[in-house]
């Protein structure tokens, strides 16, 4: 059995009815094995209806429907007791807003073989980021600049959704405790 076909993808939605097909299409034509699951949060703009249709044709894609807007952190938090309890090796969170790049997800799930969690960087390399209004690029870098003073942190994106762990991690951490 491959990793892909043991990996979870979590992606939390609002209103990415227009970015959410594409994120699917970019996701399985890298590997038709990883499962998604979007965990909307009763999207006015029909989000998931567009991902039921979507499930239909794809066994692959898992949705989870939240009946208001309960948030980012919750969603995630969802996302990651669904893949403990089915059973899925690896999870990668990542935003339906194309701001994490589908093509670095093989990337992600190549080194979660030696490490517990893998960290997307949107900084590592300068600034790659895009489809972001200038204020909400300025205000993150400026906070992952002032994280890695005020904390010694050695990571440039402390702040990012672009993440891979090993089931493991999330079997260890107490997920009706994270606030």
């Amino acid at each position: 059995m491959s990793l892909a076909s043991q990996t979870l993808i979590v992606t939390p939605t609002y209103n990415e009815r227009k970015n959410i097909g594409e994120l699917i299409e970019k996701l399985f034509a890298i590997d038709s094995d990883y499962h998604l699951l979007v965990v909307d949060d009763n999207s006015p703009d029909g989000t998931a209806d567009l991902v039921e249709e979507l499930g239909n044709t794809n066994p692959n894609i898992h949705l989870m429907k939240r009946s208001e807007k309960l948030g980012l952190g919750t969603a995630y938090i969802a996302g990651f007791k669904y893949a403990v309890e089915k059973g899925f090796d690896c999870v990668v969170q990542m935003d339906a807003d194309m701001s994490h790049n589908p093509d670095d997800v093989p990337r992600l799930i190549s080194e979660i073989s030696e490490n517990d969690l893998v960290l997307g960087s949107r900084y590592s390399t300068g600034v790659n980021v895009v489809n972001w209004p200038i204020r909400r690029l300025i205000m993150s870098y400026s906070a992952n600049l002032y994280s890695r003073i005020v904390t010694g942190l050695p990571v440039k994106d402390a702040t990012g959704g672009f993440k891979c762990w090993r089931r493991e991690v999330l079997d260890a951490i107490d997920l009706d405790g994270v606030k």
